[in-house]
């Protein structure tokens, strides 16, 4: 210890001397430790950067490649919907399995295209396991996530929650016991509220869409709307339904840039009383989902990290079988997808009142020109 204080005292004492006798030659010593200081200093930061990023990027081909192994892109099955269409004999010489020919046009599905389903279920807080039977919550928001690397567009599906559909019914020891048309909401309250409801709920949509493949889920609860509304700084929308009396500020035709409270009551409120209340909920729902598509696409052009702060933000309100990865993957592929009005779909059909609840048949023949146009491309013969 003494030796320490005596070596600090010399080195001191030095130090001086050298800046009595040759200050300019001190102050060049100085300047040249502050510069390798510097230097080091830099050369540490970038080399943290370049570590983050390498991280960054393993991550998203670990995800790439989970996404794109996790599926068999077989093609839908939607030959079986309208009659066969007779083939020339040229386009027989040439012709390849999963082909559809419609309107004399041929078309070959997509294999690129990678399908989310996300789903808006009806509970509040936490996710949590529940007992086999009817306590998984509805799927009351349901949408189809479509996104195509060939024209590098985003699409979405809205499907209405009472889409009488094939549905399982299980019992409370979580036993098949048969399969019943009912409103493809009720699919999800069937399983333990997390990962076992989620896939039988993507079985039920993928049955609905004649076995599309489907990459992954997210069924989130509802409760999570404010905080992921408010993540992205707040939607503006314009408000199509008079909401008044569950918020004040929803008034028709009004202007309002939504915070998470009035998110959550624009996306979800209903009024049970009023036939069609579902159907206009989907209309409100489809309209904020485009804005929030883009709000966010604007946000990540920004701050790469929304999505995965969105991810961690919500995780605890979240079933997905969507991994962080894949999430990191996806989204600066997407940032700059186009998304438009013409890109989010309806399935068209027809609401009616069954013998106690609203049921919504969709038209077959719409649903068949939907799928072609959105999951298929025209094959050009040689």
């Amino acid at each position: 210890m003494v030796l320490n204080i005596k070596s600090r005292r010399d080195r001191a004492a030095d130090n001086e001397k050298k800046l009595i006798l040759d200050p300019q030659k001190v102050m060049k010593e100085n300047r040249a430790k502050r510069k390798k200081a510097t230097l080091c200093t830099m050369a540490a930061f970038l080399t943290i950067v370049v570590l983050f990023f390498a991280a960054y990027n393993i991550m998203r081909m670990i995800g790439k490649n989970h996404l794109m192994n996790g599926v068999v892109n077989a093609a839908p099955a939607i030959e079986t919907v309208v009659p066969k269409e007779e083939t020339t004999e040229e386009e027989n010489t040439v012709w390849q399995e999963g082909w559809i020919k419609h309107n004399g046009r041929i078309y070959s599905y997509n294999e690129d295209i990678i399908t989310f389903l996300i789903m808006g279920i009806d509970k509040e807080g936490d996710v949590v396991e529940v007992s086999e039977g009817t306590n998984g919550g509805q799927a009351d928001a349901q949408f189809l996530l479509v996104l195509n690397p060939h024209d590098r567009s985003i699409n979405v599906v809205g499907i209405n929650r009472n889409t009488m559909t094939d549905v399982d019914i299980y019992n409370e020891d979580g036993a098949f016991v048969r399969t019943q048309k009912a409103q493809i909401a009720v699919q999800h309250g069937f399983g333990n509220g997390v990962s076992e409801s989620c896939e039988y709920q993507v079985k039920a949509v993928r049955g609905l869409f004649y076995d599309l493949p489907i990459h992954g889920y997210a069924a989130i609860n509802m409760s999570a709307i404010p905080t992921i509304n408010d993540l992205v700084g707040g939607v503006s929308i314009v408000v199509a339904e008079d909401l008044t009396k569950a918020d004040k500020r929803l008034k028709e035709g009004s202007e309002v840039e939504l915070d998470g409270s009035s998110a959550y009551l624009y996306v979800r409120w209903r009024d049970f009383d009023s036939f069609g209340s579902a159907d206009r909920r989907l209309d409100r729902q489809k309209q904020y989902l485009k804005a929030f598509i883009n709000k966010a696409k604007s946000e990540g052009k920004k701050n790469i990290s929304i999505v995965s702060d969105i991810y961690k933000a919500v995780s605890n309100e979240m079933t997905t079988d969507i991994t962080l990865d894949e999430a990191l993957y996806l989204a600066p592929e997407v940032v700059n997808y186009s998304f438009g009005e013409e890109n989010f779909r309806m399935i068209e059909g027809q609401t009616i009142m069954g013998e106690r609840f609203e049921e919504f048949y969709p038209d077959e023949q719409k649903l068949y020109e939907m799928i072609l146009d959105l999951f298929y491309e025209e094959v050009e013969l040689p």
